[in-house]
């Protein structure tokens, strides 16, 4: 298995007298493409947030490339490498798609010519090639989850964390966005994405960790994660999952 490119180490977060993230720990693998799953209220969009330096921990280590990154600011960590989506996608909506997807290009170049030409190619990568003098705010829901992807690799990441990229998609439109996230990663970005997508997880992830009530309950692959009974549980209860259990027993 390849090197960890981000490590966390007991890693917690509370607001309040609400414990959001409770010392989790995982090494995601340099050149992966992984998923955080779990129930609505599990913690993991706030993990996202620690991890990218959005929110700073209560307790814990997170690592970056090797390097202590723990608290550092989103924008140092994007330049290092390490860049977020957002569940709730806010473009610019009076600028074009092209001038959008240069705002992610902005942070390695330094001037509007090179940022606007790379934003060309970001745009082929994620089918906006055609879109490019489009204004942002005409987008439809799957142009502006398609457009949040391209700022974001504009960014030049070695890190890809995806917060919930499929949400709000039809079936066809899921379709056509799992090759896109499938070539970032075999492009060489690492990616870790929050997803309640499971057609999604399943096709894509190589591995899968659960959150629950700000907890890490299970890892593994996503075929047998989908199948652990603390996982069942924790998505549709415990009486849910004791029906599924003895249906399971009765069709055997």
């Amino acid at each position: 298995m390849a090197e960890p490119l981000l490590r966390l180490h007991g890693v917690s977060k509370s607001f309040g007298g609400l414990a959001a993230v409770r010392e989790v720990s995982l090494d995601l693998p340099a050149g992966s493409l992984c998923a955080l799953i779990g129930p609505n209220g599990a913690g993991k969009t706030t993990l996202f947030a620690l991890m990218s330096g959005f929110l700073r921990p209560d307790a814990g280590r997170i690592e970056f490339d090797g390097q202590d990154i723990t608290g550092v600011a989103p924008h140092l960590n994007a330049r290092n490498g390490m860049t977020r989506t957002f569940q709730i996608v806010q473009p610019f909506a009076a600028q074009t798609v092209h001038e959008n997807i240069a705002a992610g290009a902005h942070l390695h170049c330094a001037g509007r010519t090179a940022a606007l030409e790379e934003a060309e190619v970001v745009a082929q990568r994620v089918g906006l090639a055609h879109m490019l003098a489009k204004p942002a705010g005409d987008l439809t829901v799957a142009g502006r989850k398609r457009l949040e992807l391209a700022r974001a690799l504009a960014t030049r990441p070695r890190l890809l964390l995806l917060d919930e990229v499929l949400a709000g998609l039809n079936p066809q439109e899921i379709a056509e966005m799992l090759p896109v996230v499938r070539e970032i990663a075999s492009g060489g970005v690492t990616v870790l994405m929050i997803e309640h997508v499971m057609q999604a997880v399943m096709h894509l992830a190589s591995h899968v960790w659960v959150l629950a009530q700000g907890q890490l309950i299970a890892a593994g692959a996503p075929s047998a994660v989908t199948r652990d009974v603390r996982v069942i549980e924790a998505y549709l209860g415990h009486g849910t999952a004791q029906r599924l259990a003895r249906m399971a027993e009765v069709t055997q």
